[in-house]
């Protein structure tokens, strides 16, 4: 893997992964999550979400399940969405090659 700036990355894509930066915690209707990695290499972001249509990916982890494993999901951040920790400054987004 390596890494990409934010500078990198379409508004338009931007807009749409929202605040989610590896080690952001994130709350919704559907639980908490910890924000283990941003796959935006669109190849990489297809074959983790099995969708041919996908241009990124994050890869979670429900922190309110002492169980909860990583997995992938591709949902745009909503209004429902909100932010309870964000990324630290140096945060990264870590594509496949």
């Amino acid at each position: 893997m390596h890494s990409i700036a934010l500078r990198q990355i379409r508004p338009s894509v931007q807009d749409e992964i929202g605040p989610r930066r590896p080690g952001a915690i994130y709350q919704n209707t559907d639980g908490r999550f910890e924000v283990l990695a941003l796959v935006t290499n669109p190849a990489d972001a297809a074959q983790l979400l099995r969708r041919t249509a996908a241009r990124w990916a994050v890869i979670i982890r429900d922190t309110l399940r002492p169980d909860g494993q990583p997995f992938a999901i591709g949902s745009v951040w909503t209004d429902s969405d909100y932010l309870i920790r964000p990324a630290p400054a140096t945060s990264v987004y870590a594509p496949a090659a």
